[in-house]
């Protein structure tokens, strides 16, 4: 129990003795320190682009899944052997994923079409 509250006082001790001057001061020397770093400093972007990057980082994502379903489907195809259950299997997971894959495509570029005419329209610009 001694050693736990000696242990205790020697953290509380170090936090107000080191740590707390380090905070307690007004200028830390952090102004230029995202450029300092080489790192891109914030800036007032549109909330719209970020949404925007977010739901093709999606679609390619689900993208990427149609292209391994369709992959697995031609590897179970292949390793059949003849078995015609493993081979209808393989057929519906083909199918299933280029239907993914199309559904996935198509969206993509219906996100671009309404991005572009909402950016055009917002900016000014006609069709």
């Amino acid at each position: 129990m001694f050693k736990k509250i000696v242990a205790l006082i020697f953290v509380l001790s170090l936090f107000f003795v080191v740590i707390t001057p380090a905070l307690a001061q007004p200028d830390l020397g952090m102004e230029n320190f995202a450029a300092d770093l080489g790192l891109n400093a914030a800036n007032d972007s549109d909330p719209r682009d970020m949404i925007v990057t977010v739901v093709r980082y999606f679609m390619t994502f689900l993208g990427i899944i149609a292209v391994v379903v369709i992959l697995y489907g031609g590897f179970m195809w292949m390793t059949a052997a003849g078995n015609d259950d493993k081979v209808a299997k393989a057929k519906t997971m083909i199918i299933g994923g280029a239907i993914g894959l199309i559904i996935v495509l198509a969206s993509f570029a219906i996100v671009t079409f309404v991005v572009d005419m909402t950016g055009n329209a917002l900016s000014g610009d006609g069709l």
